[in-house]
């Protein structure tokens, strides 16, 4: 584990997220007592990807019935009424 002073931590930011990335465990301290820990952060996954990942998930689960759409005679008597 590393753990550098605010002071130096500013001057070797760069080099301290390079070992956190790294996996390398990162403290800062403030006269000596550590405040913050760099970690990586995880990668995140490509937007829409959890929902991907769900496809098919419910498959047999749900089902439609033929009669789900109204074909154009039954709009037209909704919106116009009978003919």
């Amino acid at each position: 584990m590393v753990i550098v002073d605010v002071g130096q931590a500013k001057t070797d930011l760069s080099k301290l997220i390079a070992r956190a990335e790294a996996g390398e465990d990162v403290e800062i301290a403030r006269s000596g007592v550590p405040v913050v820990r760099l970690v990586p952060v995880e990668p995140s996954s490509a937007p829409g990807a959890r929902f991907l990942a769900m496809r098919g998930a419910l498959s047999g689960r749900i089902t439609i019935p033929d009669d789900f759409e109204f074909d154009d005679a039954e709009l037209d008597e909704m919106f116009d009424g009978p003919a």
